[in-house]
């Protein structure tokens, strides 16, 4: 019987169908069908694009399918089945992600801690979350275009001839024709006065040309000349400034051997904690020094300045310095004429090379400074105004009020500790008024601290 045509049929059918059977189970979307499973069900109030069957994926990867949907209490109940090995947790939760423009979605199994405890079979999911979906796109998108329409009402009513005046638009769009209109009569009435300030703005810089190309008295130098040497001298003095500074890296002259000694660089350690710690600490107090040269036009004379600040505050400061003036002290002594005629006459004595000194005390105020004390060994004070992030700042001083000197300048901070100053000196006396330019460094107790220490070792 084995040997039989209809047996050797009959096997080969039920092969076949065994070999169908066993090839549908492994690609079919569900777990297998000796595969244990965790059933669980969450509710959605829009189900689209979920397909009874389509699996339910967790990092991406099949873990079970959705067994069916069915409509509960007005809302979609969905039911899933998970693998055995996929086990849900209290602190798990379902997303509805997308898987194209078409709409079609999948769910994602997010497990949950695995430390809290594992949700009973059967149980509902409580959380889901929609992370977007072509309809909700489309309700997004909607209300967009609902808002965008009611901009351009808002602006076809704001630019109309009426003008609607009850909108913020409107009333923008309402002032800006008043201010046009008025800007339009102003030009209009003031016709003649705007040409006559044109007129005016065009012979100043006329006249600013020709005192620019003006060769003065025979024998003088141009003024353009005298500003091209003004800057060449500049120069010279930055490249002085650079020579110091090389010398003093390559430890020439007593400078440079101050600060290439090891004992010399710890002793200034000692000594500027000892001060800090006297004067309320390296946090709350900077000590700073100050030098800077000027060049007097007028004099033809250099003029040096030698400042020490103490900064116990960032809202006060006093200040410790030394001038180098050659023009000196300028005083005026009465004599007599014992001959026939008395004759009262005063006599002029100047006195080159002197020496001034500073001692002043400053407070500052936000922006401004104020300044107060002993200028150039005479009582007076200043103000400082600071600009473009404490960068660029502007000063005013008067003192020596028997025969008052008042000084005006700007300093201009190039880069940490050097910088530019220029302005001008003794303005209010016609005989000695004089501009100036000239360079400086700027070093505090920490540029100090931080260059010895860089060349110590």
């Amino acid at each position: 019987m084995i040997r039989t045509p209809e047996f050797k049929v009959g096997a080969l059918v039920v092969t076949v169908a065994s070999l169908i059977g066993f090839m549908s189970l492994k690609v079919s979307q569900g777990p297998g069908l000796f595969t244990r499973t965790h059933p669980y069900y969450f509710d959605l109030d829009d189900a689209g694009g979920l397909v009874e069957n389509s699996a339910v994926k967790t990092a991406g990867i099949k873990v079970g399918t959705i067994e069916k949907i069915r409509l509960v209490d007005g809302k979609a109940r969905v039911y899933v089945a998970l693998t055995g090995d996929v086990r849900l947790h209290t602190s798990g939760y379902v997303e509805l992600r997308s898987d194209g423009i078409l709409g079609d979605r999948h769910v994602e199994v997010i497990p949950g801690n695995p430390k809290d405890p594992v949700l009973p079979d059967g149980s509902q999911i409580l959380t889901t979350t929609d992370q977007g979906s072509m309809n909700s796109l489309l309700k997004q998108v909607g209300k967009i275009a609902d808002s965008l329409n009611q901009v351009a009402d808002t602006i076809k009513n704001a630019v109309g001839p009426s003008g609607d005046n009850s909108t913020t638009l409107g009333r923008i769009m309402k002032n800006i024709e008043k201010v046009s209109g008025d800007l339009a009569q102003i030009t209009g009435d003031n016709r003649d006065k705007l040409s006559s300030i044109i007129d005016n703005i065009n012979t100043i810089t006329d006249e600013l040309g020709k005192v620019m190309k003006d060769k003065g008295p025979e024998g003088f130098d141009s003024t353009w000349h005298k500003v091209a040497t003004s800057i060449d001298r500049i120069q010279k003095s930055a490249d002085n400034i650079q020579q110091i500074t090389d010398k003093v890296n390559s430890g020439q002259g007593t400078i440079g051997r101050l600060i290439n000694d090891d004992d010399t660089v710890d002793k200034i350690d000692t000594d500027l904690d000892k001060l800090d710690n006297f004067l309320g600490g390296a946090d709350t107090m900077e000590t700073a020094f100050d030098y800077h040269s000027e060049y007097l036009s007028s004099a033809g004379l250099i003029q040096s300045f030698i400042n020490i600040r103490i900064q116990p505050g960032l809202d006060r400061y006093y200040e410790l310095g030394i001038v180098d003036d050659p023009r000196g002290y300028v005083t005026v002594t009465g004599t007599t004429d014992s001959g026939t005629y008395n004759q009262n006459y005063t006599e002029t004595m100047t006195y080159h090379n002197q020496v001034k000194f500073n001692a002043l005390f400053a407070k500052n105020f936000y922006n401004w400074t104020l300044k107060a004390g002993m200028f150039e060994t005479s009582g007076g004070f200043g103000i400082d105004y600071h600009m473009f992030n404490r960068r660029l700042r502007a000063s005013f001083e008067a003192f020596n009020f028997e025969d008052t000197i008042v000084r005006a300048y700007l300093r201009y901070n190039l880069f940490k500790g050097l910088y530019l100053v220029g302005g001008g000196d003794n303005l209010s006396n016609p005989l000695l008024r004089s501009a100036f330019v000239g360079a400086g460094i700027y070093l505090t107790n920490d540029d100090l601290k931080l260059f010895a220490t860089r060349y110590a070792f």
